[in-house]
């Protein structure tokens, strides 16, 4: 049966109408809206679940379901590089708009866990997360925070099993610890805890947004890291060529044009 304006409906049991209008969107154009080198950094993993994503959110008539981690540095308080990275994530979600009308739905997940362990202050963590979540929320952005993602997903990491890192994970790892982690002994137990801290948040994560796209301002070198079962979007992180996380970028060097 044809609808007004030649969309396509079917009849349910007494005579109602059930309009199937989102159905003649394309999964694979809605891809390429923001599969495309103006976002990503490189070719994302497990490429071949993104059909399904799109697919999933077209029948049911929602938004393209992402969700990204976001840390925590040395500032306080909201800046131009955590600007310019969410204007970018909007900038994507634009992109899908245009392709499907529902759009994108972006979540951040702020790493409250990963703060703790690296030896930042609740308060400083809880001041920095709760002003970026401000600017977030006013460009229809939503948020939560990683501890809770994990306790409201205790069954699915309950028999998590114990994965040692790769000796090239475990390098980058102790190489980024040497930077940012101030907590309680040495650079190296840093990584390790923060290795099997991700060994237990992915599949958290995993288990409570099955049906979204993983995006990741990190490159595949850290792909153990990232939920198993979800496609993984390698994004740059303010514009195209720039990959740093916002939240350890100066002003100056946001401002900076990418080389």
């Amino acid at each position: 049966m044809i609808g007004k304006e030649g969309e396509k409906s079917s009849r349910k049991p007494g005579g109602k109408t059930r309009t199937s209008a989102n159905q003649n969107y394309n999964p694979e154009l809605i891809i390429k809206s923001f599969n495309t080198w103006a976002f990503k950094r490189e070719q994302p993993g497990n490429a071949e679940r993104l059909p399904a994503v799109v697919a999933a959110a077209i029948e049911a008539g929602k938004p393209v379901p992402f969700v990204l981690y976001w840390g925590k540095g040395p500032r306080q308080h909201l800046d131009a590089p955590d600007v310019a990275c969410l204007d970018y994530l909007g900038q994507l979600a634009a992109r899908v708009h245009q392709a499907y009308a529902p759009g994108a739905a972006i979540r951040l997940i702020f790493t409250d866990t990963h703060a703790a362990l690296n030896g930042h202050a609740s308060a400083a963590a809880d001041a920095y997360f709760g002003a970026v979540d401000a600017a977030a929320r006013e460009r229809g952005f939503a948020s939560a925070r990683l501890s809770d993602v994990v306790a409201l997903a205790h069954e699915a990491v309950a028999a998590a099993p114990e994965e040692a890192p790769t000796g090239a994970v475990l390098e980058s790892l102790i190489a980024c610890a040497a930077k940012w982690y101030r907590g309680e002994g040495s650079t190296e137990q840093g990584a390790l805890d923060y290795h099997r801290m991700n060994m237990i948040e992915k599949r958290a994560v995993a288990a409570a947004f099955p049906d979204a796209v993983f995006v990741t301002f990190n490159g595949s070198e850290f792909r153990d890291l990232f939920p198993a079962t979800m496609p993984v979007f390698y994004m740059y992180s303010l514009r195209r060529g720039v990959g740093v996380k916002p939240w350890f970028i100066t002003t100056e060097a946001a401002l900076q044009p990418a080389a």
